[in-house]
């Protein structure tokens, strides 16, 4: 069975717009999803970088974060083909650590803890694929890079892009049914842009 190892943040759970929705609710302020487009939110208000950058510091920020739109449906059917393992820098933010089992526990009950990674650097990840929306994570990944659409990355090229979970499901039920049909899944959006 080939394995799919799965990104958190910005692939399963809406980090960034948690972020601004907390950044506008606590400010006053009302930075749009559109102005985050190629670009953080500390970027967009670079004057606010260290009150923006505290948010994910809180154990609670990573707790109440949105689940992405059907990512619960298309995981729980890729568990039936695929072994899916969830891989999560939270090294880079160690107080996130507890907050993001429980997430992944209450949101992704179906998937086994024992497939749950908290790493840095996902080059020691072992698997067939990875979707992840962090081209640095992909580009030292082994494996087939999947890039999933999000604000930040959206000027980056050079891996199969999918823009959400119905086109990721798709690509890799065509996957299973053989290269034609995988090639034929890029009328979904799902291009290689190399």
């Amino acid at each position: 069975m080939e394995r799919i190892a799965i990104d958190m943040d910005e692939v399963m759970a809406d980090t960034a717009g948690t972020h601004r929705e907390w950044y506008n609710r606590d400010f006053g302020d009302m930075v749009t999803a559109a102005e985050l487009q190629g670009r953080t939110l500390a970027q967009v208000r670079p004057e606010r970088k260290r009150e923006i950058d505290s948010y994910f510091g809180r154990e609670d920020f990573f707790r109440q974060l949105k689940v992405m739109e059907h990512s619960q449906e298309v995981i729980r059917e890729l568990s039936r083909h695929y072994e899916i393992f969830i891989t999560t820098a939270a090294m880079e933010v160690p107080a996130s650590f507890r907050a993001k089992y429980e997430w992944l526990q209450e949101h992704f009950d179906f998937l086994s803890d024992m497939n749950f990674v908290f790493c840095g650097d996902k080059s020691i990840i072992r698997a067939d694929y990875m979707i992840d929306d962090n081209v640095n994570q992909l580009r030292r990944f082994q494996g087939q890079g999947i890039l999933f659409s999000a604000p930040h990355n959206a000027g980056e090229q050079g891996f199969v892009r999918v823009d959400s979970w119905l086109e990721a499901g798709a690509w890799f039920m065509a996957k299973l049914r053989g290269p034609d049909e995988a090639a034929a899944a890029g009328g979904l959006r799902c291009s290689v842009n190399a």
